[in-house]
């Protein structure tokens, strides 16, 4: 196993705020980049958002690790060319401002290419950078409307439901450092090192989830609706209740599978039945499939259920909270959660994925805090001086 993360070499500048942006450089991070990020004097508003101890949030702590924190006020000039330095001395910038905001500050990509043009900018919007949209703010709950999967989520006689988490932010996060490693891949194979723009809608990040939704409608006028905790056209698949006032959710819609799941919940004339042999057949019977299953999940414990699961080789598993996860052998032996100090004591923070046999990724440390490497960056790579940086501090630029 190599000591090399395998980014190592790649150096990032993160003038990202709260999620998308910042998860797009803990990705990056995680793989060995060095991520210098840029706040505002004020910082990060993440740093202050949800649970926190010493005016610190613990999501912080795991949203930017690995990074390295440089204070900048971007309202001044001296702060924009500062960041400017900054920028042409790396491979890649993200960013995830309203599109226009870095033209407006003479730092678009089209200048910065002039002088790097091996610059990689991974652009982060609700709406990208194009269309007639791509003015509008777009925050990740209004975009997961927008890219279709709201509309599919939750159930038919209710409005549609939101995950208590910014999932449209961190798939944007997800497709965005998929797209850094794409064009710096291209940029190591062109014979002119030429980078580009990485342009990820946060809208778009979504709608690339929607599976079969488009053909669907294209091909006979489908429109896919809300199932509740079913999937529409897939039988059985469905979360039950056990004995115990617990859920359990099973998946039985292979057709082998399905004979099994009927046989070991005491069904054996439904796995024989011929109108159950397939998935289609399933589909018109859901109902009286689902009502068998739950008739005896109602009679056993959710142990018990997932223990008769495992037995037969029928996906079966239960709903955790993270309580849960970090009592399960699984996670543990999985390397799922990695520890860190913060405040004086050790913090637990979700490993990062995927995980790679011969250079794994790895937390070195945690959210830095606030300008704890200004001093540092604008010493050791833009060759400031002490009285530079004072001046500086005193103008109120960092």
């Amino acid at each position: 196993m190599s000591t090399d993360k395998p980014l190592k070499g790649m150096r990032v500048i993160e003038m990202g705020q709260l999620i998308a942006g910042p998860f797009t450089g803990s990705i990056l991070g995680y793989f060995g980049a060095e991520i210098i990020k840029i706040e505002p004097i004020t910082g990060d508003p993440v740093r202050y958002w949800r649970l926190t101890e010493n005016n610190t949030s613990y999501w912080w702590h795991s949203v930017s690790r690995n990074k390295k924190s440089v204070t900048l006020n971007l309202k001044s000039e001296e702060g924009i060319q500062i960041a400017k330095d900054l920028i042409l001395k790396s491979d890649v910038l993200i960013e995830n401002f309203k599109p226009g905001t870095l033209e407006k500050w003479g730092i678009g990509p089209a200048e910065l290419e002039k002088e790097n043009p091996g610059l990689i900018t991974a652009r982060i919007s609700g709406y990208g950078q194009t269309g007639p949209r791509s003015h509008l703010p777009g925050y990740a709950s209004v975009c997961e409307g927008f890219g279709g999967f709201r509309y599919v989520n939750g159930f038919p006689d209710r409005p549609p439901v939101r995950p208590n988490l910014s999932i449209g932010d961190t798939l944007a996060g997800l497709h965005a450092a998929m797209g850094v490693l794409l064009a710096y891949i291209q940029r190591e194979k062109d014979p002119n090192n030429k980078g580009q723009v990485v342009d990820t809608a946060i809208y778009e990040s979504v709608f690339n989830l929607m599976e079969a939704v488009v053909p669907e409608y294209s091909g006979c006028g489908a429109i896919r609706e809300p199932s509740g905790s079913t999937i529409t056209g897939i039988v059985p698949t469905n979360t039950y209740v056990t004995s115990d006032d617990k859920h359990v959710i099973i998946g039985g819609n292979g057709d082998s599978i399905f004979k099994r799941l009927m046989k070991a919940i005491d069904q054996p004339g439904m796995a024989a039945d011929e109108r159950f042999e397939d998935n289609i057949g399933r589909v018109e019977h859901e109902k009286e499939i689902d009502a068998a299953i739950e008739k005896w999940t109602s009679e056993h414990t959710s142990e018990e259920v997932l223990s008769i699961m495992d037995e037969v080789s029928v996906p079966a598993g239960p709903i955790y909270s993270v309580e849960d996860m970090m009592k399960d052998e699984h996670y543990i032996a999985r390397g799922m959660f990695e520890e860190v100090e913060a405040n004086g004591r050790p913090l637990k923070i979700p490993a990062m994925l995927p995980i790679l046999t011969e250079t794994p990724g790895g937390t070195d440390w945690s959210g830095p805090e606030l300008s704890q490497h200004t001093n540092e960056i604008l010493s050791e790579l833009l060759g400031k001086n002490t009285e530079e940086i004072k001046k500086l501090n005193e103008g109120g630029v960092i």
